[in-house]
Order: structure tokens, then C-alpha cells, then sequence
């Protein structure tokens, strides 16, 4: 131990051996993070009850969280390559969970808005430990480990309404965010003394590293290939997930809520394939794997649109897309970590801003398909987004180049 490390307790992330217990404490940092996103989602009920307002009204709260983590993402992860990350987790996760706790105190919808904003901001910690474990795993196992934390992600967005909707109901909403809140603090205690120290990658003033988006846009094919890809992906998960329980609701299924929360538990089955599909993407390469990730989503709403009235198609295509879906983003991932290490947290934070245009995309227009065509128009909405998702994949790299820089692939 150096003095360095004796006198703040803290080491650095070069001399750190990465095992599994600190892949886990990232894994729910990412996971605990991101699900603070989703817990207002299935009580909106109870909310609009409790301040007395409309559903238009109080849709905004799940929107504000939304908009808030979108600019969370584009405003302060990039700050990871500035500061010592460990430094942008903790002040994040700190605040989180304040915001939490504030939320479950919370008298005024204007109060209850403003604090989602916040929380939204904050959650994007879930963004930040994403790119420390690819700074602190060997290259030789950077896939896996960066997939065994995006598990913990994946679960968090999957099991967050399913555990929120269950507190809600059986001890109350405010007591809902007073456990997650609890659960951010204890996590806090456990980071502060488990994550080491990460070296800054840059110099660059704030302005300067928001304009590098831009640049780093520019230079790197490899990143625009599989943003525009995963964007596409994207936008299929969000059109199935945001018309599910509509469609489940009307016949011939006439299923009510817990029958549709029972398809995140699938979804979740899925998300364990993380790990998997990131050690495949060490050994094959992850071209490959995300070609067959694109390729099992296309297959998967192809099979809906064919037999739209199936639910062991529809229970058994929900695991499958869903394991496509996570080997795609895994496989991204590991391309664009390898493209420019020192600037991994913003090309992160563009590769998951893509990403949000895509769910954003993806449920506009999959209502919007839903209403047209039925569920038929979804699946076939869903299929052709995945399609051209495989086609970015399989298209010669040379023909994607807008400006062509050192590691465009």
C-alpha cells in the first residue's frame, strides 16, 4: 500500500485486482440506479388519488424522470473522463438518495415533479458504473465483465415496476421510496469503502469535453455503427413494452395487470445472458454477436406478426428477443469502450443517448401502431426496426464513414 492509499484509505483503480464482489457492487450500482427511474411507474394510480389530479397531470412525473436521466446522461457522465469517476458515483449516489427520501415526503405535485427531475439526474450514476468496469477489467475479459454489470442494469429496469407495484399496494407509495432511498444509502456506505480511485482521462474544461460529443461523433464509425443500431434495436423493445399490457388487455388474451408484470419476469430470464453474451464477444468477437442479437429480435416479431394470437409464441419470442436485445447492447459496448479508452464515459453517454431516442421513438410509434394495425402492426413495426438493425450490422463498415478517423470500423 502506498502513502497515498495509508492516508485516505482509498486505492487507486491501477492497482486493483477486479473480483467478483466489485463486479457485484457495480452491477447494483447500475441496477439500484436505473430502477429509481421506474418506481413511480406502476403507482401512478395511487398517485393521482393522492394530489387529486388527472391522468394527463400526473403523467408528467414518470416523464420529468425520464427527461431528467436523459440530461443526467448528456450533462454529467462525460464528467467521468474529467474526475475521478469514483468521485461522480459517490456525489451521485449521495443525492439520489436524498432525492428518494424527499419524494417520499413529498405534499405537492409541483414538489413531486421537481424532485423526479432530480432523482432522473441522479440515477444516471447507473451510467457511470458501466464504464468503470470496463476501465477495471483486463481486455481479455472486458466483455464479460461489462455484461455481468449491465445484468444488474437490465434487472434493475425489469424488476423495479414488479417490486414497486407490489410495496405500493401492500404498505403504501411514500414507503416505497423511503426502502429505496434506504437501499441507495446502504450501498453508499458499501462503495465508499470498496471503489477505488480512477485517474482522469482528460484535461478538458467542461464546455470543451461537452463540444468533444461532437468530435468523438465524427471520428469514430465504429461508434456511429452502433449507436444507429442499437437506436433501431431500441426502438422495437420499447414499441413491445409499451403496448404490452394494452394488448394483453384486450381479446382474445383479456389479461389483467399481474399477467403482464409476469412478462418482466421473462424479460429478466433474458437479461441473465449479459455475462454470457460479453465472454462470447471476447472470444468470437463481438461482430458476430451482434449480428445474432439483431437477428434473434427480427426473428422473434416476425413470429408474433405471423401468429399475433399465441401466447406460448408470445411467452417463449419475450425471452428470445429479449436475449437478443441484451447480447446487442453488450456487444456495442464492448466495440465502443475499445475504440478511444480515455473517453469511454462519453462515448457511453452517446451510445445511451441513442439508445433513449430509440425507446422514445419506439413507444410513440408503437402506440401509434397499435391503434392503426393491432398488435400485427406492432410486431411488424418491431420486425422491420430489427431488420434494418441487422442490415447497419451487416453493412460493408466503408459505406457507413461520414468522417473517417483512426479506429472507424
Amino acid at each position: 500500500m502506498n502513502s497515498q492509499t495509508a492516508a485516505t484509505g482509498v486505492t487507486t483503480a491501477s492497482a486493483v485486482t477486479l473480483d467478483n464482489s466489485l463486479v457485484l457492487l457495480l452491477a447494483c450500482g447500475a441496477g439500484l440506479g436505473v430502477a429509481s427511474l421506474y418506481y413511480n411507474q406502476p403507482m401512478l394510480k395511487t398517485l393521482a388519488d393522492e394530489f387529486r389530479v388527472g391522468p394527463t397531470a400526473i403523467g408528467r412525473v414518470p416523464t420529468l424522470t425520464q427527461l431528467g436521466y436523459a440530461a443526467g446522461i448528456l450533462l454529467l457522465s462525460p464528467i467521468g473522463d474529467r474526475i475521478d469517476r469514483r468521485k461522480v458515483i459517490l456525489g451521485k449516489m449521495l443525492l439520489l438518495g436524498v432525492g428518494l427520501l424527499a419524494i417520499a415526503a413529498a405534499q405537492s405535485l409541483v414538489q413531486l415533479g421537481a424532485l423526479s427531475v432530480v432523482v432522473g439526474l441522479t440515477a444516471s450514476l447507473a451510467q457511470d458504473c458501466v464504464p468503470a468496469a470496463a476501465v477495471l477489467a483486463p481486455q481479455a475479459s472486458r466483455g464479460k465483465t461489462v455484461g455481468s454489470v449491465m445484468t444488474g442494469l437490465l434487472l434493475g429496469i425489469l424488476l423495479s415496476r414488479v417490486v414497486s407495484g407490489y410495496v405500493t399496494e401492500r404498505f403504501g407509495w411514500r414507503t416505497m421510496f423511503v426502502l429505496a432511498a434506504l437501499a441507495i444509502g446502504l450501498l453508499y456506505l458499501v462503495t465508499v469503502r470498496r471503489l477505488p480511485k480512477f485517474a482522469p482521462t482528460t484535461d478538458l474544461a467542461y464546455s470543451a469535453l461537452l463540444g468533444s460529443l461532437f468530435t468523438l461523433w465524427r471520428r469514430h464509425a465504429g461508434l456511429r455503427r452502433a449507436a444507429f443500431a442499437q437506436l433501431l434495436l431500441s426502438a422495437a423493445f420499447s414499441a413491445f413494452w409499451s403496448t404490452l399490457a394494452i394488448m394483453l388487455a384486450q381479446p382474445p388474451f383479456s389479461y389483467g395487470s399481474s399477467i403482464a408484470g409476469a412478462f418482466g419476469l421473462a424479460g429478466a430470464a433474458g437479461a441473465l445472458i449479459a455475462p454470457i453474451a460479453g465472454g462470447i464477444a471476447d472470444r468470437k468477437g463481438p461482430e458476430l454477436v451482434a449480428r445474432v442479437g439483431a437477428l434473434l429480435v427480427f426473428a422473434s416479431f416476425a413470429a408474433f406478426a405471423v401468429a399475433p394470437e399465441s401466447l406460448g409464441l408470445l411467452v417463449a419470442g419475450t425471452l428470445v428477443f429479449d436475449l437478443g436485445m441484451q447480447a446487442s447492447v453488450i456487444s456495442h459496448q464492448s466495440i465502443i469502450y475499445g475504440l478511444e479508452p480515455s473517453a469511454r464515459s462519453r462515448l457511453n453517454a452517446i451510445f445511451i443517448g441513442a439508445m433513449f431516442i430509440g425507446m422514445a421513438s419506439g413507444s410513440s410509434l408503437g402506440s401509434l401502431a397499435l391503434t392503426v394495425a393491432g398488435w400485427r402492426g406492432v410486431s411488424l413495426f418491431a420486425a422491420s426496426a430489427a431488420l434494418a438493425a441487422l442490415m447497419v450490422r451487416l453493412w460493408p463498415a466503408k459505406q457507413l464513414s461520414i468522417a473517417r478517423g483512426p479506429n472507424g470500423t
